[in-house]
């Protein structure tokens, strides 16, 4: 049908931060963020793969985004759902094989979406043959020093070597034990234990990511999406922090021991480095966008010096509460101190770890938090710079809370029994439509049950059902990014902030582009006359309602 999601229908300038074309495809792209084993089933094991994604390319298409971010597909056994990698260069059977990945990457390039790949260099699975190599080699070996492998404090070395706590909960510290049956040595895991971390002052593990990233690269990506940009490098000594915990009650890379060391730098130089040498054989930039989990945008501005990574996620945006002084200050403050860096901000309001928008700006009405996430998208879609969308976003998606904990997968779960901050319920498969479970997420006929369950009130979130709305969320992301695509005051650019009422956000962008936000609890007098170019609910002439974002061009028709 006509509607098949599925089918073929498909004044703060920031300067430039890399030598290249007049204008980087990147620094004002729209990225789609897929979660693989989540996005689309093709082999009916309840599980999303590879040829899943291919079949829904169209729909990107049709949506309007630039390109495509894919979570890790790599070969894993899953305890924190591919982020604990065994093999760098190769699908695992689970999602396909590199013949499927090879297709998808010349699906993308007919389609002219980029496609960019979840990298994860600060940790790897406890069944990596290097890991393996290491436990059996014993003390001492080059094996070990792959990895933070370390001596026991206290008699007979029962106690871990410091007192750090893991961000997943537990220490970071776990005893292997010896060929010989006896209590060994610890090694350091700042997530899980099966997540083993890097030691990065080791020259082979740099040398063996150059392999990696040239794997990837030769067979066509993008770029590279950077996990735990901030890692890496430890403090050499491993000393014993002042508040060991941080990292375990914040559930975020705050020791200042484990995280954001200098030395990661020279890595990304390195990474750069490469990928500008492949730009330069065909003209084409690969991206390296990080994660960048530090206090503050100017410290989140030292990683996007031009030598080092083209972007960074800007996550105060998708922390900061609704409320206009606090979104305005983030705004600012993300301007102002990338701007030095020549890169542009990189926006993002959901992913694949944090709890979806509708639900998050709800408070106690959850017809406001529905509300509030698409005045936010409009928001975030007319600031300067790129931007990020995670899978899901454009169907309205609320989070699921109501997962039994023998449903829930989490590690974070699994590790500390809390449900605080419990990713799954942002990760449920998406619907595609149908009026019930699968929700057209996997075969008719499939033999396994989505990984997650999918709850019955997603009917009413089909991408199906979206399309054929044409009031629904999905069409307000396209009309957006469309609007974004052809108008030269949006993407890249500068912003300049107006007057307006209490309670309200409204800024221009160049010349006579308008975005003004009603964060109050009743309408108030639009910022500028006529009816809107877009707006994220009714908006009548002359008013701009509560809750509810809207953009206009002033004087003449722009086209």
């Amino acid at each position: 049908m006509s509607t098949d999601p599925g089918g073929t229908l498909g004044e703060l300038p920031l300067p430039s931060n890399a030598p290249g074309p007049a204008h980087s495809w990147w620094r004002d792209a729209v990225i789609y963020q897929v979660y693989v084993r989540s996005f689309q089933d093709a082999d009916g094991d309840g599980v999303g793969d590879l040829a899943g994604v291919r079949a829904r390319l169209p729909y990107l298409k049709r949506l309007g985004v630039d390109g495509l971010w894919l979570n890790p597909f790599y070969p894993s056994p899953h305890h924190d759902h591919g982020y604990d990698i065994s093999d760098y260069c190769d699908v695992d059977p689970l999602y396909g094989d590199l013949a499927q990945f090879d297709r998808l990457v010349t699906d993308c390039r007919l389609l002219g979406l980029k496609l960019v790949l979840d990298m994860v260099p600060n940790h790897c699975s406890s069944s990596h043959p290097w890991f393996r190599q290491a436990l059996a080699a014993g003390p001492g070996g080059p094996e070990r020093a792959r990895f933070h492998f370390a001596d026991g404090r206290g008699p007979g070395g029962a106690m871990p070597p410091n007192n750090w706590r893991a961000m997943f909960g537990g220490p970071a510290w776990t005893r292997t034990v010896d060929p010989d049956g006896t209590p060994g040595q610890w090694y350091l895991h700042l997530f899980t234990p099966e997540q083993p971390d890097f030691n990065w002052r080791e020259p082979a593990v740099a040398e063996e990511f150059q392999r990696v990233l040239r794997f990837w690269l030769d067979r066509g990506v993008d770029g590279f999406r950077v996990d735990v940009a901030a890692g890496l490098f430890k403090h050499p000594e491993l000393p014993d922090s002042t508040d060991p915990e941080a990292d375990e009650r914040s559930r975020d890379s705050v020791n200042p021991l484990a995280w954001n060391q200098p030395e990661v730098h020279g890595v990304w130089r390195s990474w750069r480095a490469l990928c500008d040498s492949y730009a330069a054989r065909d003209g084409r930039e690969r991206l390296l966008v990080g994660e960048v989990s530090v206090p503050t945008a100017a410290e989140q501005a030292a990683y996007l010096r031009p030598d080092e990574l083209h972007q960074a996620f800007f996550f105060h945006l998708l922390t900061a509460p609704w409320e206009p002084g606090r979104i305005r200050q983030v705004v600012q403050e993300a301007l102002r101190d990338l701007a030095g860096s020549g890169s542009t901000v990189t926006w993002v309001l959901n992913n694949h770890d944090q709890v979806r928008t509708p639900t998050r700006f709800a408070g106690p009405d959850p017809l406001a938090g529905a509300a509030r996430a698409g005045a936010a998208a409009l928001l975030m879609l007319a600031l300067p710079g790129a931007a990020y969308l995670y899978q899901g976003e454009e169907l309205g998606l609320p989070e699921v809370l109501d997962l039994t904990d023998e449903q829930i997968t989490d590690p974070i779960f699994r590790r500390t029994g809390s449900r605080a901050r419990v990713r799954d319920g942002c990760r449920i498969p998406l619907p595609w439509s149908g009026g019930e479970s699968p929700f057209g997420f996997s075969p008719t006929d499939a033999a396994g049950a989505p990984w997650l369950p999918q709850p019955a009130y997603f009917a009413a979130h089909t991408a199906e059902r979206a399309l054929a709305d044409p009031g629904s969320v999905w069409h307000l992301y396209r009309e957006a990014l469309q609007l974004r695509r052809g108008l030269p005051q949006l993407g890249e650019g500068t912003l300049r902030w107006l007057e307006a009422p209490d309670g309200v956000l409204a800024f221009e962008r160049g010349e006579r582009f308008v975005c003004a936000v009603n964060f109050a609890d009743g309408p108030v007098p639009a910022p500028v006359a006529g009816t809107p170019l877009l707006a994220s609910g009714p908006c009548p002439p002359g008013t701009l309602p509560a809750e509810t974002a809207a953009w206009w061009v002033t004087g003449p028709d722009p086209g």
